[in-house]
């Protein structure tokens, strides 16, 4: 049963339960509990003497380093909401998401993959930024500070005559029902929202993330999944936090520097979406590394094909495969498997409703189906957003009279109750009056010996009004031929689900959360090939 009714409430209980363990380590930055809790005070106490309030918003714009865990829990801890940057945005994107929320301080850095996202938020044009009026403090968290703002160092000097008491004080003050995180998200209805999220559930429900996938006080997480998503805060520093386990951020999803720390750290955890694992293990210089320390993966936000938890296992030595289902505006959390739940449920389903949580699939009438038949997910209970922030409207769309959710997910539950997601409702595209979904189509390809990824998107056509493009990437020292390929598709599915082009990539687009970007597959498929000569 949770105890904490606050991230405020778990950090400080949690850090002083395991003061003398490791908690965050990122290269030479060793912090044990007693010294996560220290340097989370200290940024709290220097927002708190700024002037930040409960209920101002911070922003968080950074890849995944020591010092976001810290400065955002110390925004907690201070009261603020935390509203996490996608470090994948532009200027444009990042300073109208900075208005939106009104945020009045932002914590973000100079020196990342070669960008200054401190340029690329002030150094443009005056007539293409937004008005910032609200945005009193930049932070720069790495690299050099520069004219209008302040290095993390003075930063937290400036904290000094704050207390670790006034600090406390503060976190107590701290509610359940108080906002913890505005999350951007594309939302179910199309146009980046701000999922309002309260400390309450978001404490409860990772708290029941990490008893039902196993997570325990002597796990090494290196944690993928970027910060500013869900399954990266939510599911990485809180769960860490729930069970005093370590955490190890990866700031960049590099194939054989991941394999690189597995093997030079004991990771014993590696959460991520399914494409992570699938590139991992195409990946030509696997047998090279020592993964053996690997003994829990969690996998989501996409369907799941069967034959890649069975490499999972078999390969990359996980004893635990356990698959979830979510989206921000549950609190990132729907469905689990239970990490003793039987291999074949674990390969074949993302689990069932959490507890105290319910998950229905209805048709489009709005009644529940049949078990055993497709439908919309709809989800109700504590984990649901509070609401899109300022947008009432696009709040009523997505959450309906009887609180229920709509997720845009397609889905299939068993008479167990467990739930089997099958596509998004967007991305399902209809072939001569019949429904195809990308993902049942892309489980198929990925059984053929040539393709270690696929993506799939319906494109236009005269006749049938939409048919299927596979994008796909080759196995490991093979070449795939587009033509074979359709024709192995022809002998292995319905004629109208069968791609009717195939092209050949090194790699599938992916979003900064990992999953695969279908936009940019769509984008790919509008841009004419070139033509002879050229």
């Amino acid at each position: 049963m949770t105890t904490w009714q606050t991230i405020p409430e778990l950090v400080l209980d949690s850090c002083s339960r395991h003061a003398d363990r490791d908690a965050l380590v990122d290269g030479d930055v060793h912090l044990t509990h007693a010294a996560y809790l220290d340097r989370i005070r200290r940024a709290a106490a220097a927002l708190i003497a700024i002037g930040v309030r409960t209920g101002d918003r911070v922003a968080v714009w950074a890849p995944n380093c020591w010092e976001w865990p810290v400065v955002a829990l110390g925004a907690h801890l201070a009261g603020a909401v935390v509203v996490p940057v996608n470090t994948r945005y532009k200027g444009a994107e990042a300073d109208q998401l900075l208005a939106r929320s009104g945020a009045r301080v932002l914590f973000t850095v100079t020196d990342f993959l070669d960008t200054d996202y401190v340029s690329l938020l002030l150094d443009r044009p005056a007539g293409e930024r937004a008005d910032l009026p609200e945005l009193e403090q930049i932070v720069v968290l790495r690299g050099a500070a520069r004219e209008g703002t302040v290095d993390l160092a003075s930063f937290l000097d400036g904290g000094a005559a704050v207390t670790d008491a006034e600090v406390d004080e503060r976190a107590r003050s701290v509610g359940p029902d108080d906002l913890c995180h505005l999350m951007f998200t594309s939302g179910t209805t199309g146009t980046p929202k701000a999922v309002m999220l309260a400390h309450g559930p978001v404490v409860r429900a990772y708290d029941s993330w990490a008893a039902l996938v196993g997570l325990r006080a002597d796990d090494r997480y290196l944690i993928i999944n970027p910060y500013f998503h869900s399954f990266g805060f939510n599911a990485g520093v809180l769960a860490c936090l729930t069970r005093g386990a370590l955490n190890l951020p990866q700031a960049t999803f590099d194939v054989p520097e991941v394999m690189r720390r597995v093997a030079a750290e004991g990771i014993t955890a590696l959460p991520g979406p399914p494409a992570i694992y699938q590139t991992i293990l195409n990946h030509p210089d696997l047998a090279e590394f020592d993964l053996s320390s690997l003994r829990l993966a969690v996998t989501g936000a996409a369907a799941i094909p069967v034959e890649l938890v069975v490499r999972m296992r078999e390969v990359l030595g996980f004893d635990t495969v356990v698959t979830a289902y979510g989206l921000t505006e549950a609190s990132g959390i729907a469905t689990v498997c239970d990490h003793d739940d039987d291999p074949e449920t674990i390969a074949t389903t993302s689990g069932k409703a959490i507890p105290d949580v319910e998950v229905v699939v209805v048709g489009p009438d709005g009644t529940e189906v049949t078990r055993g038949e497709p439908g919309e997910v709809l989800v109700r209970g504590y984990n649901v957003m509070r609401g899109y922030f300022g947008d009432p409207e696009a709040t009523a769309e997505a959450v309906d009279g009887n609180g229920w959710l709509h997720t845009g997910d397609i889905g299939v539950m068993d008479e167990r109750g467990y739930l089997r997601i099958t596509d998004r409702l967007k991305d399902m595209f209809i072939v001569g009056g019949f429904n195809a979904y990308p993902a049942e189509i892309e489980a198929l390809l990925g059984t053929h010996p040539q393709v270690a990824q696929a993506a799939v998107i319906g494109v236009p056509d005269e006749r049938l009004g939409e048919v299927g493009m596979a994008f796909v990437v080759s196995a490991a020292g093979t070449e795939p031929d587009p033509d074979e390929v359709v024709a192995w598709c022809r002998e292995r599915m319905a004629n109208f689900k069968v791609p009717r082009r195939v092209e050949v990539l090194d790699a599938l687009p992916l979003v900064a959360a990992g999953k695969v970007d279908k936009n940019a597959l769509r984008t790919l498929a509008a841009t004419p090939p070139p033509r002879s000569g050229e």
